[in-house]
């Protein structure tokens, strides 16, 4: 089987699987996982080499895009403390516990170790927002774990290019510590003057299928200019992407930010499928080479790193939670957060794409790089199979399942934005003035409290009933030739913008599956 074969393949059963995780309330990355493992023990699999550079590129910088225009800035400023107790404390931590197992139980050269420590102890973007879209869980405990999963992969990332510059150069000295000085602030700097730079740009290709073009076009030429330059590609595309999604509400036009958006979750699906598979390949061609002294060793070593990460994770998370209870400095202004949601978010460690995509991204040369590809490999099935699993069950014992507070949120924001629009039209008349005052009164008058939805569900029930027979007319007008394809196909693409905006969060999560 061809390296394309195999990658349709995959994603066939990739979309037969989503299906199965959506009904089954699992999340899609355990469930590619598996497949990885069962491409692995087909015979006659293909061998792929894929450079190193690239790895890095095409597989992490989409989807840490994806993540970053999703995340505010003010966000990351108002979280600071325990994003930092989890993606720089914890990240570190965990990296030293593993690269501590690596040099006393397998061997490794102590940079050789901490490169293993650096690629498998990020938890995944991907993974954590897949989990934690299939539960309900308290809102402020998805925003630090959407936000630690996307600054998390900068410090790791870091420190893996460290340990790998130093491996390789055979111990550190002045100009390569004055490198990774620099990396950090001059990524975010120069993320920042890019971003600035694409807003003068954009309005040229706006509203055109080149303005998709181009966001794909600028997330791999930023990663690949901070890369050249000796800066952090991370941390320089997820400031680049933060401030580009600042003023992007205000200057897309909508019906390109619907079309980016089904973009990049495709692209970023797709990728993750791609990267089961290639380590998939990978795996088969390591355990191939191994005699089973050497792969018990390999399986002993990677058992120990999994509960190692775990453990750690575990242990400095409570450890915050109480010393954050206990001292206002660790947590500002919010609430102290409970044992239960502590326990919750130092479960929370699944990993994913970007632990793969760092495996790959080791050179050939690398001191025992099959037996850290291996062991990554490990970690990623392990965490996501275990921990992605049980994470529902975890939510429900600790008793963090009832409701998360969006309904009240959203309900609150459509009326306040609804009273803003009515406020426009103060001291206007006329025929047009009346059906936007009546249209956005109604609007008003439909927001209800999340324990009173019947008379919402009562009006998208109507109006998605007088959509199917628009739907059915328009089929029947096309059929009489009374309206030509090119009339047909903007009739039905106002139609389908009328019916999202009617359709539920419920429905929008199942179409978006």
């Amino acid at each position: 089987m061809s390296f394309f074969e195999s990658l349709v393949a995959l994603v066939f059963a990739a979309i037969l699987l989503l299906q199965v995780s959506r009904r089954l309330a699992i999340p899609y990355p355990t469930m590619l996982a598996a497949a990885g493992v069962g491409l692995a023990m087909i015979p006659g699999a293909p061998k792929i080499a894929l450079d190193p550079h690239m790895a890095l590129a095409l597989f992490i910088a989409p989807a840490l895009v994806d993540a970053a225009f999703d995340f505010p800035i003010g966000a990351v400023w108002r979280l600071w403390r325990p994003l930092f107790a989890l993606a720089v404390v914890a990240v570190a931590v965990s990296a030293g516990a593993v690269a501590w197992l690596g040099v006393a139980y397998a061997g490794l050269p102590f940079y050789a170790a901490l490169a293993l420590g650096a690629i498998v102890a990020p938890p995944d973007a991907a993974a954590a927002t897949a989990v934690m879209g299939s539960i309900s869980m308290p809102r402020r405990s998805v925003a630090v774990l959407k936000g630690e999963s996307l600054l998390n992969d900068a410090s790791a990332l870091l420190l893996f290019s460290a340990a790998t510059q130093v491996q390789s150069h055979g111990g550190i000295d002045g100009p390569i510590a004055l490198r990774l000085g620099l990396a950090a602030p001059g990524g975010i700097l120069f993320g920042i003057a890019l971003a600035w730079v694409l807003k003068k740009i954009q309005p040229i290709v706006r509203g055109t299928l080149g303005s998709n073009l181009l966001e794909f076009v600028t997330t791999f030429g930023v990663w690949i200019i901070a890369e050249r330059i000796g800066l952090s590609p991370v941390l320089c595309l997820v400031a680049f992407a933060m401030t580009t999604a600042r003023s992007a509400g205000l200057t897309n036009p909508p019906r390109m930010r619907i079309h980016s958006f089904a973009v990049w979750e495709s692209v970023v699906f797709l990728l993750n499928v791609l990267a089961f598979l290639l380590m998939g390949l990978q795996v088969r061609t390591i355990v191939g080479g191994m005699t089973s002294a050497r792969l018990h060793e390999a399986g002993w070593f990677a058992l120990a790193v999994i509960l190692c990460l775990i453990v750690v994770r575990l242990a400095w998370v409570l450890v915050y939670n109480r010393l954050a209870r206990h001292f206002k400095a660790l947590r500002g202004d919010a609430e102290p957060a409970s044992l239960r949601q502590g326990v919750l978010i130092g479960w929370c460690g699944m990993r994913g794409l970007v632990t793969l995509a760092t495996a790959f991204a080791l050179p050939a040369d690398f001191p025992q790089r099959d037996l850290i590809v291996l062991t990554a490999f490990a970690v990623v099935l392990a965490t996501l199979v275990v921990q992605g699993l049980t994470l529902g069950p975890v939510v429900r014992l600790l008793g963090l399942d009832g409701d998360d507070g969006l309904e009240k949120e959203l309900a609150e924001a459509r009326a306040d934005l609804a009273a803003s629009a009515l406020a426009s039209l103060d001291g206007k008349q006329g025929p047009a003035v009346e059906h936007w005052r009546f249209g956005f009164e109604a609007a008003r008058a439909a927001v209800v409290p999340p324990e009173d939805v019947a008379p919402l569900e009562r009006k998208r029930a109507i109006g998605l009933s007088a959509m199917r027979k628009q739907r059915k007319r328009l089929e029947q007008l096309r059929l009489e030739q009374r309206v030509g394809a090119d009339a047909f196909l903007v009739l039905q693409e106002e139609l389908d913008f009328h019916e999202v905006a009617l359709s539920s969060e419920d429905e929008r999560h199942i179409e978006e599956s």
